[in-house]
């Protein structure tokens, strides 16, 4: 079975590759063929071809954003939001399995397409917004990054404020800024109808937001500002799309999409918005604008709480999205104080949680420490979503931190008059000098971060009290498997480290060994199906005792001193009735894989709890210069995670039958 996939979220960056990553991770595991093509902030990347959907038995979309159908008619296809990518891509899959998922069809839509797509969007209000939104950034970005440059580079100090000299070059990059700030709510509006209507709304949505924002429309000196537009688009978007559904003859079917339904949704919009409803937005736009210009003193820092808060408490979620769209709207009307808060509190949880990841090895698993890396530098970028999977892990300690970081942030930041011209965050907009009063913003910054690292090791756990397979689920959100991949990237970490030969200095590195397959290195002399011992020490001397047999082991005592020693660090039974025990030591004169069955179990302080049935003793020279044993990690980790084959190894009657399972692991 082949099944394709789109992954899209408003801002393009993380939850877009989140959503790949782990509906990549099911397909694998479900032994299902799978291409994702993903439309993030730098554009369409492993885009799909026509060949590949004509072969495709279906297509999930799992996306937040509006992403263009027509290619798709005739398939089956399954449109959800990119959440449910990332924390349900196993049971979205099985759905396509099992064909509960209707056709796609232009245009019209049958009656249970209708009912599933109606189903499977969840909050439509939230995603047709986003889309708007995700398209209107790069204009703000554009727009303050542009007049920031301009201002810091040409700009002439004047009693006023900075002012750049007429005709001077900088002078023109600021007019492109602000040329670039003009598209601001036309796009939002166009973008909105766009996503309730497809394309025949885009032109009356950036119509109708053009005469939002100009107010010379309807008599107002202030335009209709961002509110205006989100209205015009939705507007837009359902008139088209109410119109679009009238039934006519065939005569007049063809020039629907392109003529009738976009001038009759445009003349309606403009003649709505000009009549009715443009000077009412306008004049209740202008006295919001007014009253948060005029803030001062404890209303400007309720303000600022508020704002931190939100930005902090779902990491670009609806409502982070309701805080940062605020405080782009406010830039547009040249209020920049609103925005330099919200640049602070961006990045404060993504940094100090990375920060905080780093330093307490008491506090966090090392894969996640190892994930913190990534997400500080997300922070300092301005990407808020870095820090979700730690939330996700352990909320009730995580979110409440961040929250209190970020307040406090965004509390001195107002405090400090921070400003910010370009709709982002994170020390990356003060570097390119965005930011006013750099000073106070990176001691916003510091403050913040460190409140939340604080918090978070005064309130987390120590890693040994908390239950390592609900730990895991922050990395991808699928708790069983992420414990399973720590343990497997752990076992690989300790095997690839340098190992210093301590008993005999003049050992000669043993001869590297390229292996395509398992059974390379197992033979039937190292396969046993009736492990005898009833503990976890003595199912270790049972298989070094089988090396030893074979040739593979100079030293019974010497090995198992070092599997001792890893198992020390931490337990090797990754969960699923398996463990995979392992050492290297000058001992070990050839790789080599002793694969056993012990039916009753055997407690091997599994991360599930559950006892080894399975177990695989890895056993590595130290002085040996290939990567055998990361390749038969690999293997293995892969090959396990699939139930039937766990299950026929259980089963083997014969060692025969148990060595043409092993075969099929490479």
């Amino acid at each position: 079975m082949k099944i394709l996939a789109i992954t899209s979220c408003p801002n393009g960056i993380a939850h877009t590759y989140m959503a790949a990553e782990n509906l990549q991770k099911a397909a694998a595991k479900l032994g299902i063929e799978m291409k994702i093509e993903t439309q993030g902030s730098i554009g369409i990347e492993n885009q799909l071809t026509e060949q590949e959907i004509r072969e495709a038995d279906g297509i999930i979309i799992a996306a937040d954003k509006t992403v263009v159908k027509d290619r798709f008619v005739g398939k089956k296809l399954l449109v959800v939001g990119v959440q449910d990518g990332i924390r349900r891509p196993e049971e979205l899959i099985q759905r396509m399995i099992q064909g509960d998922v209707p056709v796609y069809q232009a245009q019209s839509r049958s009656a249970e397409g209708s009912t599933e797509e109606k189903k499977t969007k969840q909050n439509p209000i939230y995603r047709h917004l986003m889309n708007g939104v995700s398209y209107m950034v790069p204009f703000i970005v554009i727009g303050g990054l542009l007049i920031a440059i301009a201002l810091t580079i040409g700009g002439e100090k004047t009693p006023g404020g900075l002012v750049i000299p007429d005709g001077s070059i900088w002078k023109t990059i600021q007019n492109i800024g602000s040329a670039s700030f003009t598209f601001m709510v036309p796009i939002l509006a166009g973008f909105i109808a766009m996503s309730i209507a497809d394309r025949p709304g885009l032109a009356p949505g950036m119509i109708g937001g053009f005469i939002a924002a100009n107010g010379s429309f309807y008599g107002s000196e202030a335009g209709a500002g961002f509110i205006g537009g989100i209205i015009a688009g939705f507007l837009a978007g359902y008139v088209a799309l109410a119109i679009r559904k009238i039934k006519v003859g065939r005569a007049l079917q063809p020039i629907m999409p392109i003529i009738i339904i976009p001038v009759l949704s445009s003349l309606i919009v403009g003649l709505i918005f000009v009549f009715v409803i443009g000077a009412p937005i306008a004049q209740l736009f202008e006295a919001l604008t007014g009253w948060l210009a005029g803030m001062q003193g404890t209303s400007s820092i309720l303000l600022a709480l508020i704002l931190g808060a939100m930005i902090s408490f779902d990491m670009g979620g609806p409502v982070n999205k309701v805080a940062f769209l605020f405080g782009s709207a406010m830039i547009g009307e040249g209020n920049y104080e609103i925005m330099g808060p919200i640049a602070v509190a961006i990045c404060i949880p993504p940094i100090a949680m990375g920060l905080a990841a780093m330093i307490n090895k008491r506090k966090f698993a090392p894969s996640e420490r190892e994930a913190g890396k990534a997400t500080f530098t997300m922070g300092l970028f301005g990407i808020t979503e870095g820090a979700i999977p730690f939330a996700a892990q352990d909320p009730l300690r995580v979110i409440p931190s961040i929250m209190v970081g970020s307040m406090v942030g965004s509390f001195i930041a107002m405090l400090g008059n921070v400003g910010d011209k370009v709709a982002h965050g994170g020390p990356i907009v003060a570097v390119l000098g965005a930011v006013d009063n750099v000073f106070m913003f990176f001691i916003a910054v510091i403050v913040g971060v460190a409140v939340t690292v604080v918090m978070v090791s005064l309130l987390k756990k120590d890693v040994a009290t908390v239950d390592t397979a609900v730990a895991g689920e922050a990395m991808s959100g699928n708790p069983a498997e992420i414990a399973r991949e720590s343990a497997i990237t752990s076992t690989a970490a300790e095997l690839s480290a340098p190992t210093t030969v301590t008993k005999n200095e003049s050992a000669v590195p043993a001869q590297a060994v390229h292996i395509e397959k398992l059974t390379e290195i197992v033979t039937m002399d190292l396969i046993n199906l009736e492990l005898e011992g009833t503990t976890q020490d003595a199912v270790i001397d049972e298989m070094i005792e089988a090396l030893e047999r074979n040739g593979a082991v100079s030293s019974a005592s010497d090995l198992k001193q070092a599997i001792l020693d890893r198992e020390q660090e931490s337990s090797t039974g990754i969960g699923m009735n398996i463990a995979i025990p392992h050492g290297k030591s000058e001992a070990v004169l050839k790789p080599s894989v002793v694969f056993g069955i012990k039916r009753s179990g055997v407690d091997w302080k599994s991360l599930d709890g559950s006892e080894a049935k399975l177990i695989f003793m890895i056993a590595v020279p130290c002085n040996s210069k290939d990567n055998t044993h990361l390749k038969v990690l690999q293997m293995l980790s892969r090959k396990l995670m699939d139930g039937y084959f766990r299950e026929a190894l259980l089963a083997v009657t014969t060692k025969e039958e148990a060595y043409q399972l092993l075969d099929q692991v490479h």
